[in-house]
């Protein structure tokens, strides 16, 4: 996870989505358990609270369980539970937008193949 905090959004809402990320990214798998309150509150040197309510709200969302005495742990289910929200928040705000540029721009079908090829290759 980067340290650097944007201005757009409150630090425990970035926290929560740095460690959606992770569980997207496959850093974190179904029953692995979260970095300690702790050690991300001294790791980011931001308060304890703020990571625990980071943590809560992924709770809230049923993506991770908190297991009295042992600390948190992403639930089954829970990349897949991501990954469906994702391309759905995708499709309906950001699709659109993506759409309208390609349109706007007249780039054929052709020019994207292109584009996506090239950008596998450097990946």
């Amino acid at each position: 996870m980067t340290r650097e905090w944007n201005d757009s959004q409150p630090i425990y809402r970035q926290l929560r989505d740095r460690s959606v990320d992770m569980i997207l990214e496959g850093l974190l798998k179904e029953g692995d358990p979260l970095p300690s309150v702790r050690n991300v509150a001294a790791e980011f040197r931001v308060n304890p609270l703020t990571v625990l309510k980071a943590y809560q709200e992924l709770v809230d969302e049923q993506l991770v369980e908190n297991r009295r005495g042992l600390g948190m742990f992403v639930k089954d289910g829970a990349r897949d539970r991501l990954l469906k929200d994702e391309r759905e928040k995708f499709l309906n705000e950001e699709w659109p937008r993506v759409a309208a540029t390609i349109e706007r721009l007249g780039l054929t079908q052709k020019q994207l193949d292109a584009a996506a090829s090239k950008n596998r290759r450097r990946s």
